[in-house]
């Protein structure tokens, strides 16, 4: 990219939105200068062959051609190379737009309306017939397009590439005015370059001549995914051929996509306009379809409300058949949404079959997908379904501060159904985050930048797939040589969540402290209420007749003062019901454990309390779960149904034995009463990359240490002394 020319552009577009400025607050100036920019655009493309379209419309219009003839024919007089017709039919240029001043407002108007269909469609989307009026009546409107008239972005001089640069500066722009997150939009373009070097490494398919694939970004914001893509692999296979397919729910961001893919002469309507989780309003615009490569930075840490209810129906009624069978992630998150939306896309794969293609996914996310949610929930089934499919290829820790919008650690994960031998049955893990350089001048949050060294470096280590692979990298301003690469085992992410319980032990005495008690249970206090609120003579005598058997309990109770304690509930219980005969009265279940917890106190040299088969009840103050991982040897997928709610019999089956050896070894030997409830038994699934590149630095000698405080006590000692003096 010419960085000059850049800087010259970001420049000149910033001073003339400038001049709206009065009419227009700053967070507004994207309402007129993003779709001004792209007329401005596509008024260069098309000013060359202006004379031959008008000439060819006279001549169709007089013959009186259908409109879908005339639209092909218009659009071969415009540029005779094109597939996808972009032309102008009104006499009017941003030049001969300024030369009638006075009605410049409706000659704007018509110039957009003499666009070819798919170019109105996008200027309605940015609604800016809308903002003509009000530029007019402001009279700013021949001031900002006489301006516009002098910047020249004819793709001769500004690449699609470079226009790509330029329309994103001008969304983070404009978002910053507005305090608006930019990384909504779109995503850093060294981040997808590096996504794009790691998803096409080894994919030696995409290289041959005259190949098709298709790419697809389900959150494709302004298209930077898709058009990175497409120029990594035309610029090393320029007789490839790419289908690009996309999906934005932002007007103003579909509507800079698609007016970056009408100029490269690109299907407009493979990118579609909605939400692609559905929000009961629009829906996945690609239902049915697959894809060969995958690219996605979507919205991360955002709330899933607005499309909770189409989400949860499709997973209840369609399960695996749908997009979201494995599960769902919080709702204060839905980024693991679109990573099974992107899965359901792929082409099948098997290994003996030669007509199978399969398909490569590359995602960011934040650190949520990897460890959140507890064993047995949405986000670790998720986990679970595509570590045990053998689909998670590699996840690439990066830097901080490499976002627009947010400075936290970020990590891309590579997903793909057809691994390389050597790959299956492992993922890669690879420590990033020292691969960056700080940048001279920061934009937002974004204080860091990957080089095109650094982008080349990580993709070595990807491709080279070392275990243990060793890097030089900048910390704290020393090079220090630290492990980049980790290759783990599938089964080596999951784990047995094993609930441990001990018995219940509690010593029982009837004070008056502890019958006082008895205020706070609520099968005591309800048994002098009444629900009969309309009957007020029913409820009182209910009342009455409450507190009659409180008096009875009490009375009870006071036989057993003096007593002593008790160091056996079983003992306790027959003093108890003992006593309760004697006052003529009888406990009901819910009382008696209600005096239980009044009167009784745990206590560990007390008997161990036991249900009516004998059994010990377990304490729940000292409940406690293991988390025991999964053997070598294991075999994947686990014997375990998705779900929170179905049995877990075949996973303890498979298990026990696993499971008792923990015990005995671990547990055991600390508390011997301890015993493992099997049916709370739960598979988790997590990553843990910071713990797999933990470093640890052993600290200085003591002897140091002791001579760096002396000194400092000897400095603060001279201070004082001047203080003093």
């Amino acid at each position: 990219m010419n960085v000059q020319l850049h800087n010259e552009l970001k420049s000149d577009i910033w001073e003339i939105a400038n001049r709206l400025r009065g009419p227009y607050r700053p967070p507004q100036y994207r309402l007129v200068m993003l779709p001004i920019v792209v007329l401005r655009r596509l008024d260069c493309v098309l000013e060359p062959t202006k004379d031959a379209v008008l000439k060819q419309h006279k001549k169709l219009k007089a013959q009186k051609l259908p409109a879908n003839a005339m639209q092909k024919l218009l659009g071969k007089a415009a540029d005779p190379r094109r597939q996808h017709p972009l032309y102008n039919t009104s006499p009017f240029t941003f030049a001969k737009l300024l030369g009638d001043a006075e009605n410049i407002a409706p000659n704007l108007v018509s110039y957009i309306n003499g666009f070819s269909p798919t170019a109105r469609a996008i200027f309605e989307r940015f609604k800016f017939n809308d903002q003509i009026e009000k530029l007019d009546s402001s009279n700013r409107l021949f001031t900002i397009v006489k301006a516009m008239a002098d910047v020249d972005l004819h793709p001769d001089r500004i690449d699609n590439l470079q226009m790509g640069y330029l329309f994103e500066h001008l969304v983070m722009r404009f978002n910053e005015q507005a305090n608006e997150e930019a990384g909504d939009h779109f995503t850093p373009r060294e981040v997808i370059r590096l996504m794009a070097n790691l998803v096409y490494t080894g994919e030696k398919d995409v290289y041959r001549p005259g190949i098709f694939r298709t790419i697809y970004d389900p959150a494709c914001g302004t298209g930077g995914m898709l058009s990175e893509s497409e120029k990594f692999i035309l610029d090393q296979n320029s007789q490839a051929n790419l289908a690009l397919f996309g999906q934005e729910y932002n007007d103003e961001s579909w509507a800079i996509c698609c007016s970056d893919m009408l100029i490269k002469d690109e299907d407009t309507s493979s990118i579609v306009l909605g939400d692609t989780l559905g929000d009961g309003k629009t829906f996945d615009g690609f239902q049915g379809k697959q894809f060969h490569y995958l690219l996605a930075n979507p919205p991360f840490g955002v709330e899933w409300k607005d499309q909770q209810k189409v989400i949860e129906k499709e997973h209840n009624e369609l399960g695996f058949s749908g997009r979201f069978g494995a599960g769902l992630p919080a709702i204060n998150d839905g980024s693991l949404l679109f990573l099974q939306h992107m899965i359901s896309k792929m082409h099948p794969y098997k290994i003996r079959d030669e007509d199978a293609v399969g398909s490569k996914i590359a995602i960011v996310f934040n650190g949520s997908p990897l460890f959140s949610g507890d064993a047995g929930s949405g986000p670790s089934n998720i986990r679970r379904w595509i570590i045990e499919n053998d689909w998670l290829d590699a996840i690439v820790a990066m830097p901080d501060q490499l976002f627009y919008n947010t400075g936290i650690l970020t990590y891309v994960w590579l997903v793909t159904n057809r691994k390389a031998p050597e790959r299956r049955g492992r993922v890669q893990l690879i420590d990033g985050t020292r691969f960056f350089k700080r940048m001279k001048k920061s934009l937002n949050n974004k204080r860091n930048e990957i080089t095109e060294d650094q982008i080349r470096q990580l993709t070595r280590i990807y491709g080279n797939y070392h275990d243990g692979e060793v890097a030089e990298v900048l910390i704290d301003g020393n090079r220090e040589t630290r492990v980049v690469s980790r290759i783990l085992e599938n089964r080596e992410f999951g784990f047995l969540k094993v609930t441990v319980e001990r018995p219940l032990r509690m010593n029982f005495e009837a004070t008056a402290e502890r019958i006082a008690r008895l205020g706070d249970q609520a099968a005591f206090t309800n048994l002098a209420s009444s629900k009969k609120r309309k009957d007020e003579a029913a409820a009182a005598a209910e009342i009455n007749e409450g507190r009659k058997v409180q008096d009875a309990i009490r009375a009870t109770l006071d036989k057993l003062q003096g007593k002593g304690r008790y160091m056996d509930r079983e003992a306790f219980e027959l003093d108890l019901d003992g006593a309760a005969k004697k006052v003529g009265t009888k406990l009901a279940a819910p009382v008696k454990k209600a005096i239980f917890a009044a009167l009784g106190q745990r206590d560990p040299k007390a008997k161990i309390c036991r249900d009516s088969k004998g059994r010990p009840e377990p304490d729940s103050e000292l409940r406690d779960t293991e988390h025991i991982p999964l053997p070598k040897g294991t075999a994947l997928p686990l014997p375990i149904e998705f779900g929170p709610d179905k049995p877990n019999d075949r996973l303890v089956k498979a298990f026990r034995s696993t499971i008792d050896d923990y015990m005995t070894r671990e547990v055991l030997p600390h508390v011997p009463d301890a015993w493992v409830d099997y049916d709370k038994t739960k598979v988790g699934y997590e990553i843990p990359i910071n713990r797999h590149f933990y470093f640890s630095k052993p600290p200085r000698p003591l002897n140091k240490i002791e001579a760096d405080i002396a000194a400092l006590e000897g400095d603060i000692a001279g201070l004082l002394k001047g203080l003093m003096a």
